[in-house]
Parts: structure tokens; sequence; C-alpha cells
């Protein structure tokens, strides 16, 4: 274990954030994750960074928190804690997120106060989240399992044993089982570049997304920009923000999405589950939707702000034959979750995944059809019953998805 440990590390420090000589670090984690924390912390300094800052998470502080804090404190980001995070992406820091939720956490906590807090963090880490989304700041995410996880995945386990599988299945899915994880990487890469690049060479107006459930049209504004795998920081240095990854990525035209999608797996919002929910979009807004399961988190995220929250800025191809997908598993995780399916995302877009997103102001934003919001939430749409249309602007069809995989080959 500690040798897969140790490849894990590498592959989070190098293919992850890219860290370079000099450069701080900023790590956060859960308490859980010590073991694992302490070798990232001494690879990193290894790498030779110039410094690394752990924050630690806990679930069951954060649940006293959300259950017991006054109203007044949930509504209110510390000044403090914002300066921090915001100095230190500024001052060049690439962010590691080692993650692991229990999905359930927060199941009994009002809606009320998860959206103050979601609210509060987002409002106040604008400047924060705009280095990360502009790719100005270098960052990854990677999956740790922590037993709570473990055992929603794999009940029928003891905790050790379920946290022992779950973390085999992160093993297999971020190439740890290959001799060589980071040359893995680099021809993962390369496969995901040569589908973006096919995709920004066809410049579709429109994706028509059919399946059970799912008769959806998005429109892509003018000049959208087909990422996926490895990014390029504004420094130049190429980075994954997420391990593992296995989709393509553009921004929809906020105004343009139209018809009805349903969920294939479900989505965990501020500790809560929502499940087998439909959406129904008019004009890039949704207007109606359905819930089995989850309704009031799915309220809370549609209504997380005056507009951007109900629209979508991301949509994102999958093919069902990935890894994460063909390990058969709910991981009721998005960062593994949102790997196994085609997905869409309510709330804010990348900026850029348009040419010269980064550098527009927000009524230029909005003229583009570039959404807005303080959330970003995927849900993934996606099956082996998916099928996938590319519109052209003079109206042609082309099949990119047929029964869940890629139609086309580059």
């Amino acid at each position: 274990m500690i040798k897969q440990l140790e490849k894990y590390a590498d592959l989070a420090l190098q293919t992850g954030v890219n860290l370079q000589e000099g450069q701080g670090l900023l790590l956060q984690a859960p308490i859980e994750a010590i073991g694992f924390v302490r070798i990232v912390v001494k690879k990193a300094y290894e790498m030779g960074a110039k410094n690394v800052h752990v924050e630690w998470k806990d679930d069951e502080l954060s649940y006293l928190k959300m259950k017991h804090a006054p109203m007044d404190v949930l509504e209110t980001f510390p000044e403090w804690r914002k300066d921090a995070m915001t100095s230190m992406v500024k001052d060049g820091y690439a962010v590691l997120n080692i993650y692991g939720e229990n999905p359930d956490l927060l199941q009994d906590i009002d809606g009320k106060r998860m959206s103050a807090v979601t609210k509060a963090s987002s409002t106040a880490l604008k400047e924060y989240r705009d280095y990360m989304m502009n790719d100005r700041a270098r960052w990854s995410i990677v999956g740790y399992p922590t037993k709570e996880w473990a055992v929603k995945i794999f009940p029928e386990h003891a905790p050790d044993d379920a946290k022992e599988k779950l973390w085999q299945e992160i093993f297999r899915i971020a190439r740890i089982d290959k001799e060589d994880p980071i040359k893995a990487w680099e021809e993962h890469n390369q496969t995901l570049k040569n589908a973006r690049e096919y995709l920004n060479e066809k410049k579709y107006a429109k994706l028509h997304f059919t399946a059970e459930g799912t008769d959806l049209t998005i429109g892509l504004p003018k000049g959208h920009i087909w990422h996926g795998g490895s990014a390029t920081a504004a420094d130049g240095v190429i980075f994954n923000p997420n391990i593992p990854t296995e989709e393509v990525f553009t921004m929809p035209h906020k105004y343009e999405v139209n018809g009805t999608v349903t969920s294939t797996k479900p989505l965990s919002f501020q500790g809560k589950l929502i499940e087998n929910f439909t959406l129904t979009f008019k004009d890039g807004k949704v207007v109606d939707y359905t819930c089995e399961k989850g309704e009031d988190a799915l309220k809370n995220l549609l209504e997380a702000d005056e507009d951007g929250a109900s629209r979508l800025g991301e949509v994102a191809l999958v093919p069902h034959e990935s890894p994460v997908s063909q390990a058969d598993i709910i991981f009721f995780n998005t960062l593994f979750d949102e790997n196994a399916s085609c997905h869409i995302a309510l709330g804010k877009a990348y900026p850029t995944n348009i040419a010269g997103g980064s550098n527009m102001d927000e009524e230029t934003m909005d003229a583009q059809g570039v959404n807005d919001s303080i959330v970003h939430e995927d849900f993934m749409i996606g099956s082996e019953k998916m099928n996938i249309d590319g519109i052209t602007a003079s109206g042609e069809r082309e099949a990119i998805f047929r029964n869940g995989t890629w139609a086309v080959k580059w």
C-alpha cells in the first residue's frame, strides 16, 4: 500500500498540480487522510516547494457547526480566511484538494442553513474561484476514501474492508495500477486532446441529446472552445485539474437550451443526495422540475442566486466505456461519477471555454451567452443508451455519440 500511496502522491503533484521548484502549495484534506497528506507534503518539499500550507477538514466538526451555529455566523464567511486563500493563489500557490466526503453528512440539516453557507462562501471567495476557473492558478482534485464514503458505496463490508476496496478502485481508475502512472496519464491526455481538437474543428452550433427521459438541445456560443484532460495555466505550465478525468467539455449558450433532461446518477449537493430528477429548460432556464429524493436540495441549488444557478455552465462528453463507468459503481461523489457519464452543470461557466473569455466583463459575457453564478454543480445524464448529434450552423446533423460512446474517429 505504501508504494501505491507514493505513486499516487507523485501523480497528484507532478501530473495534477505540476508543482514547480520555489512554488507554494495549498493543500486541502480530510483529517482522516493525515498519513497520505504527510507523504504528499514530504514529496512536495523534496520537489522544491517553498511552503506547504495544509487546511484540514473534518465532517463531524462541519456537521456540528451546521447544526448549532447561529444563522448570522453561517451567513458570514471569515474575512481572514478569504484573505489567506486569495493571497496564496495571488502569490502563485498551486492548490491540491484531497477529496472524500460523507455523502449523507448533512441529510438532517435545514436547507436554508446550507444555502446561507453556500452563498456566503461563494460570494467571499469569488476572486479565489476566478483564479481557478480562469486557470490563473494551477489546481487539482484527487480522491481519498474516507470510511463513511467507503461504507456508503460498499455497505455490505466492514468499514476497514470497504475503505480498502474503495482504495483499489481509486488506484485502478487513477491508473496507479500501471507500471508508470505518469506516462499512462500522458497517453490518456493525448486521447482527450484528440477528441477536443476534433470538436473544436467542427464548431457545432448545437448539440442534441436523446435517451430515455431526455430530449435536450443545447446551443453553443460562437467562439466556444472544448477542453479536456490536461490544461495550460496562465504561466504556460501544463496541469490536470481532475484525477480522474475522462471528459471533454465546453460551455452551453446560457439562453439557448431547450427540452427535458433526466439524471442518471445521484447528485450530492450540500451534503444531501438528489436522486432521479428531471429538468425542463426553455430559452436556457429551468422552468420545471421533478425529483424523487432530495427535492429541497434541488430547489436550493436552482435558487442559489437570482438567475445563473438555473442555467447551464458546462456540457461534457464521456464515453460509457470509461474506467469509472466500467467499475459499475455509483460513487456518490461528483469527482468520480461525472467521469462515468456525459454530464451538464448548473451555474457558472468556465471563462476559458470561449475565446477571450478570461478578459470579458460581465456585460460582454452575458451578450456572448456565458453563464455566471455563485455555484457550479455537475450532474450526470449519460448512459449506454445516450445518442448525441452535432448540428452545424447550416442545420446539418452529424452523429457524435451512439449508444453511449463515440461515433466518430480522429
